[in-house]
């Protein structure tokens, strides 16, 4: 893995203007340009962006990285209708070339027709809600994680690419009760050890 596509999903919206989410843009950027061997693009959804170029990042990579806040228990809209035109965009155009079902045989193997076999993806969120919230019983969200919750959506749909999950990493209770500067360093202490154990095969070396 060497090309890595790193995206912003967050921009400004109400009261949210996306600070967090761009810290962790760029301190990923900034961990991942400091090794030797790897090339890094980037998006930001809340900037203008050329839907064929976006395109040409996704089949370019080899491990996209999603930053995302959630809203509502949903993406970002501007985020949901980034992916909604770069996806579609990529239709026999390196994303995907059908849902992998014949005409012949409707009823089985969609889901299929992927053409991103290979790629890998991070996704990171972050939420108003607690942990609890997740991992209680009796508490909002049914002791369903954010993966097989709210977020399994958004799972089948890189699974629909041929994507498969590396890694995930949340962040709970931002607006009410957050700690940033552990937050940070508990993601700078994820992307090392995710640095240490997918790369350590890799002919890198890291720039001091």
């Amino acid at each position: 893995m060497k090309n890595i596509f790193i995206i912003n999903g967050s921009h400004p919206f109400a009261h949210s203007g996306g600070r967090f989410n761009e810290t962790l843009f760029h301190q990923t950027q900034t961990h991942l340009k400091a090794i030797e061997g790897f090339q890094v693009k980037t998006t930001q959804v809340g900037e203008a962006y050329e839907i064929k170029e976006e395109v040409e990042k996704f089949v370019w990579a080899d491990l996209i990285i999603y930053h995302t806040p959630i809203w509502w228990f949903q993406l970002p809209f501007g985020f949901k209708q980034y992916l909604d035109e770069v996806f579609t965009e990529g239709h026999q155009n390196g994303i995907y070339k059908s849902d992998g079902r014949s005409r012949t045989n409707p009823h089985l193997n969609y889901g299929t027709g992927g053409m991103m076999q290979g790629k890998k993806y991070i996704l990171t969120t972050s939420w108003n809600a607690p942990q609890t919230a997740f991992t209680l019983a009796d508490e909002f969200f049914e002791q369903h994680s954010v993966d097989e919750g709210v977020m399994f959506g958004f799972h089948k749909m890189n699974a629909f690419t041929g994507m498969q999950l590396l890694a995930s990493h949340h962040f709970y209770d931002m607006e009410k009760n957050a700690d940033v500067p552990l937050e940070l360093k508990n993601y700078k202490s994820f992307l090392t050890q995710l640095t240490e154990k997918v790369f350590n095969n890799c002919s890198v070396q890291r720039l001091e």
